[in-house]
């Protein structure tokens, strides 16, 4: 049986987080020509997908594709969200700490609790060593959901090692990507001749390890053409209303007293789709410096491998098997030096960047959106097939 119909419920746009932006995608994706379209449609004619989004406040013209929108504050709203959720054959939830209302979000436990229909749960995150509440919280959704999905073959390690799940139930469904891929120029085996582009996208906040990016730049600046440094975002909002713009400052300051500020450009924008696949193309090598240790999930990488782009990263957990097979460096943390010894290598070592780009190129189809989607719909189907049994058992 394929679902008819499919409920997503996560933070969704204009809200701007990775979350959101995620979402964005996979109903795109759902919603794919000759797949299923937006919600409001005819139920009994034609398969649909409504997002039940998690709001602040509520957004008076939302997309056509939301049908329900979820206040935090509303001491109800978890009632109505499930209310919503069981219009459709099958709801798929995202769970990230933090985006629900209740410490560590655990109000989401009441949605899947009412849920009259099966459910998928996707992990955003699996943390190795969460609080008490928090793996209560974990379990929990794992128990009354009758699919879990990780992004990466480490989170689902992590989860069924530190967890009490079922580990029939979790499945590995990448992240998803668009499909940004582009040719290469000129002569592969030879180092990049005209100026290098170094590229960091995404929003802005501590951890990001953007300070170490431009510490190396400092150790390259003897390269000729001279790279030349983006690091490209906006301040994460919820950072913004906490501190504002500290951290962006601190960093133009520090690239300043490195003397690299003629080196290191900032673009404070939420830029589109178009905007961001237009500077990843014209990126050389994507750099992901973050100070995390847990990080089981990263739509940057993902987004930067489908492209075909070289990636150097730090070690973190989604880096670490992404690049396994040669689409990218891994440096230690907080280290301007290994940055910049990994810049400089794949900058001027003959046949490099292009021997990465490939790789990345070999790996991406399955990372795409088009494939991704479909995995999805897969396991609807085979989530309801297996539903069907057991009520009819």
């Amino acid at each position: 049986m394929s679902a008819r119909s499919y409920g997503v419920l996560s933070t969704y746009s204009p809200t701007q987080c990775g979350l959101a932006t995620f979402t964005g995608a996979l109903v795109d994706a759902l919603t794919a020509p000759g797949e299923i379209d937006y919600v409001p449609v005819d139920f009994g004619r034609r398969p649909t997908v409504g997002v039940v989004a998690v709001v602040d406040g509520p957004d008076p013209t939302p997309p056509p594709e939301v049908a329900h929108q979820w206040e935090r504050s509303d001491h109800r709203g978890a009632a109505a969200a499930a209310i919503a959720l069981n219009r459709f054959d099958i709801a798929i939830i995202q769970h990230e700490y933090g985006i629900y209302s209740g410490r560590d979000g655990v109000d989401i436990l009441e949605i899947v609790r009412a849920l009259r229909v099966p459910a998928i749960v996707v992990l955003h995150t699996v943390l190795v060593t969460p609080t008490p509440q928090q793996r209560m919280i974990l379990e929990q959704l794992a128990c009354n959901c009758a699919a879990v999905v990780t992004m990466t073959n480490t989170a689902r390690r992590r989860l069924i090692d530190h967890y009490a799940v079922d580990p029939a139930k979790v499945r590995v469904i990448p992240h998803g990507a668009a499909d940004n891929r582009s040719g290469q120029s000129g002569d592969q085996h030879q180092p990049i001749s005209r100026t290098p582009v170094i590229l960091t996208w995404g929003l802005l906040g501590e951890g990001k390890g953007i300070e170490w990016g431009i510490d190396a730049m400092a150790h390259i600046a003897d390269l000729r053409p001279a790279a030349q440094y983006r690091v490209v975002g906006q301040t994460h909002p919820r950072v913004h209303a906490r501190h504002g713009e500290s951290y962006r400052t601190g960093l133009v300051e520090r690239a300043q007293r490195r003397g690299v500020a003629n080196a290191v450009h900032f673009d404070a924008r939420y830029l589109s789709n178009v905007e961001l696949y237009r500077l990843i193309r014209q990126a050389d090598v994507v750099l992901l410096p973050y100070d995390s240790r847990e990080q089981v999930t990263s739509g940057v990488l993902i987004e930067a491998v489908a492209a075909g782009k070289p990636v150097i990263s730090t070690a973190f957990p989604h880096a670490e098997e992404l690049l396994s097979s040669g689409a990218g460096l891994l440096v230690d943390r907080e280290s301007p030096t290994d940055i910049a010894a990994a810049l400089r290598r794949v900058i001027t070592e003959p046949g490099l960047a292009a021997r990465m780009g490939a790789e990345a190129k070999r790996i991406a189809p399955e990372l795409l959106w088009t494939s991704v989607g479909r995995k999805y719909r897969d396991l609807a189907a085979e989530t309801l097939r297996t539903d069907m049994r057991l009520a009819t058992a």
